[in-house]
């Protein structure tokens, strides 16, 4: 979605991923879109990417965006600076996966080292994580409350 509104996507530049289990720090945008007491500063997703967003959209980078429009990163990781924008009544995007479960996550790891784009060393520590909790469901209900309008106060 980034890319479409005139942001780059590229791969890491040390051809690192972000895998399975990982901490996504959280800005004040995103503690109100997941709807998270402010001393909640992180919320925690399954990853599966070596691509990641430069710079997040903005009037400047894209025609498909009123001038004024606040486009917000809701939060970023070690990896990953932009884990997902929000623009109000527009789009909610997220990089980490909250659908994946462990199984999903391990299937995903097992074709990648398969197909040699991933090497079994870190595929492996990547699976010693696939089972942590992680916040998918709040992420859903996020979108959720996206889709009613319930976060339209949310500039």
């Amino acid at each position: 979605m980034c890319r479409v509104l005139g942001s780059e996507v590229k791969p890491n530049e040390d051809g690192e991923w972000e895998l399975s289990h990982t901490a996504v720090e959280l800005t004040d945008t995103g503690r109100s879109l997941f709807d998270l007491p402010s001393t909640q500063r992180e919320i925690h997703l399954h990853q599966m990417h070596l691509d990641h967003v430069v710079y997040p959209p903005s009037t400047k980078t894209t025609s498909l965006l009123e001038p004024g429009t606040k486009v917000h990163v809701w939060g970023s990781s070690n990896h990953t600076g932009v884990q997902g924008v929000y623009i109000q009544k527009r789009l909610f995007s997220t990089q980490g996966h909250m659908e994946f479960n462990e199984m999903m996550v391990k299937r995903q790891l097992g074709l990648r080292v398969d197909s040699g784009t991933l090497s079994e060393k870190v595929a492996d520590k990547a699976t010693e994580r696939a089972e942590w909790l992680h916040d998918g469901l709040v992420v859903a209900k996020a979108i959720l409350r996206f889709f009613h309008g319930d976060d339209d106060e949310i500039e």
